[in-house]
């Protein structure tokens, strides 16, 4: 198997603990590691480190280096501008699969997803990759709904294609955007949804074909990026990455193709795609209270504090996110936690580029 961690993105829905300097997957939100050195170290029982590749923003391509020095150097490429995730996965079909046509079994991660019950994903993967070398399938992880929720993507499932390791495999009929409330919970108690969880597992030829059929300009890119040696590789990127289309691989490849499959995977699965979703990992207190840090609170609950060194101290919360740095305090209710995004939006167009 070979492994590629996606380490791009700013993370700006962590604003103002990540920076356009210090991106969300370089933080230790959940411990004393990055987010991306956790991904890292969850795949390396599966897959030998040279077989492992990040692709990260150019500008952190030292810095992700250093958060996993046992990868070879060259395995951690520096995107020179970001594109979105099919890029990405161009860049690492190319780099990984130096000859071609290969039939190895690739899973692509995100760097910035929280797991548990690691033995779990494993097995998944086992199974899914038991699948991949069989059928020349795109697969994707499905993550089983454990509540209705509108801040992710989902699957609808069709047929069961087979069954690997005791998992059924099926079809997937259609890939749903971010639904509203009403849908959310229809499809929390149809059985037939699933959270598309962004990991993917397909054979490096059945990747390659539907990448030059689906997205414009992959033939050129994959035949000069394969073709680059470690010293000019930074050179073609330059010249040849920003020609690419700025899509995700959902919107790009998996909603076009036909033979896409999914397995309902059952470890627990966050994307910390937020405060409030970072919250859901954190301890809680009796008033159930999310807290980091130093917090002291009177008639406060269902709060998400985050304190970067001073107290804070709060009266009268009920499901609110504060953040604390040095520089900036984050203030908000905790179902509008999506919306940091924009807020950071309004701040750069404000320039107020040094609070970012």
């Amino acid at each position: 198997m070979i492994a590629v961690i996606l380490a791009g993105g700013s993370g700006t829905r962590f604003w103002p603990v990540s920076r356009a300097s210090e991106p969300k997957q370089f933080l230790p939100l959940l411990g004393g590691r990055s987010l991306l050195a956790e991904t890292v170290a969850r795949v390396l029982p599966l897959v030998p480190a040279e077989r492992i590749f990040v692709v990260t923003g150019g500008s952190f391509t030292e810095r992700a280096r250093r958060e996993a020095p046992m990868l070879p150097a060259e395995n951690v490429i520096g995107e020179p501008t970001g594109r979105n995730t099919a890029p990405a996965i161009v860049l690492a079909v190319a780099r990984a699969d130096r000859g071609g046509g290969s039939d190895e079994v690739m899973v692509v991660l995100p760097a910035d997803h929280a797991i548990g019950d690691v033995p779990l994903f494993h097995e998944t993967l086992r199974a899914g990759e038991e699948f991949c070398r069989t059928e020349k399938a795109l697969l994707t992880l499905g993550i089983r709904p454990a509540r209705p929720e509108t801040g992710y993507g989902y699957l609808e499932i069709g047929e069961r294609r087979a069954v690997r390791r005791g998992r059924a495999v099926h079809e997937v009929a259609r890939f749903v955007e971010k639904p509203n409330r009403e849908t959310a919970e229809r499809f929390f108690a149809s059985g037939r949804h699933l959270w598309n969880s962004g990991i993917f597992l397909w054979r490096m030829d059945a990747i390659e074909e539907a990448l030059l059929r689906h997205v414009q300009g992959a033939r050129a890119a994959i035949a000069a990026f394969r073709a680059a040696s470690a010293e000019d590789l930074y050179p073609v990127l330059e010249e040849t990455y920003p020609k690419l289309p700025a899509l995700s691989i959902d919107y790009a490849v998996m909603e076009k193709a036909s033979n896409i499959a999914a397995i309902g995977a059952d470890f627990a699965w966050n994307d910390v795609g937020s405060w409030s979703a970072l919250g859901d990992l954190l301890p809680r207190d009796a008033e159930g209270n999310e807290v980091d840090g130093r917090h002291v609170g009177l008639d406060t609950r269902g709060s998400v504090i985050r304190s970067g060194g001073r107290l804070i101290a709060t009266i009268g919360l009920d499901g609110v996110v504060v953040v604390e740095t040095d520089r900036a305090v984050l203030v908000c209710p905790r179902e509008r936690a999506q919306d940091v995004r924009a807020l950071v939006e309004k701040l750069r167009a404000l320039g107020l580029e040094d609070e970012l």
